[in-house]
């Protein structure tokens, strides 16, 4: 097993170990369900030694829950990534957010911005994980009663500190593995949980707009903000 596959299964065990309460309903752990891609992508495009880890939150209910794969838009994970596998259910599936893997629907527009935008520049899988590679810092989806999503920086402080210990931990075996320039946080969030585990890893940080839909300044030109974001922090991106 190499060692990224290993920090990873690790996580997922630490994480499905935690038990939350009220307001999360459902919590869906695609380390565990959706294993067989998630070590697929570790394994095909985790093996290099990237300059940069783009460090998302934690999956979206339509891209990682569904493949496994961080961002994890359907078409782009399957036909660009060349990632496909096994996926099962969660222990408890909510009726308004089924897990139906690679034949989910429903589009992850975080992840097509994303995953899109790295096609579009780089072209081939092969050159972007030359620079990048892209992960989560928290492996689990939280949802309410009724299916809304919830982030974990809306939990309470109790039930945060363990799920935070657990990603710390993994964030720091994967950045000794890997030994990157920078770590760029999708989002704010991820730059600041990066800078407090990491603080003696000797790397630099920084964040860019996260591709989400609730952003109004991402549906106004993600792609061409981020690319301004990577040139401030010295990351050459192909024209």
């Amino acid at each position: 097993m190499s060692e990224p596959v290993s920090i990873a299964r690790a996580l997922s065990r630490a994480a499905s170990a935690l038990r939350f309460a009220a307001p999360v309903a459902y919590v869906y752990n695609p380390l565990d369900y959706a294993w067989d891609p998630h070590r697929s992508y570790l394994e095909r495009w985790g093996a290099g030694r990237p300059e940069v880890l783009l460090l998302g939150m934690n999956p979206g209910p339509f891209g990682m829950a569904q493949t496994g794969v961080p961002f994890g838009e359907v078409s782009l994970v399957r036909d660009w990534l060349g990632v496909t596998g096994k996926v099962g259910k969660p222990g408890r599936e909510h009726p308004k957010r089924p897990i139906s893997g690679f034949d989910c629907a429903r589009s992850e527009v975080s992840g097509a911005r994303l995953w899109g935008w790295a096609k579009a520049r780089f072209v081939t899988p092969e050159k972007f994980f030359k620079k990048f590679l892209v992960l989560n810092y928290c492996p689990l989806v939280f949802m309410e009663e009724g299916g809304k999503n919830l982030t974990p920086d809306g939990l309470p402080a109790a039930e945060r500190a363990p799920l935070e210990a657990a990603c710390d931990e993994a964030l720091r075996r994967f950045a000794a593995h890997y030994k990157p320039r920078l770590v760029v946080g999708v989002g704010q969030f991820a730059e600041r949980r990066a800078r407090v585990a990491l603080s003696e890893a000797g790397c630099g940080f920084g964040n860019i707009l996260h591709p989400s839909p609730a952003s109004p300044k991402a549906n106004k030109g993600w792609a061409e903000e981020v690319e301004r974001q990577f040139k401030a922090l010295d990351v050459a991106i192909p024209a």
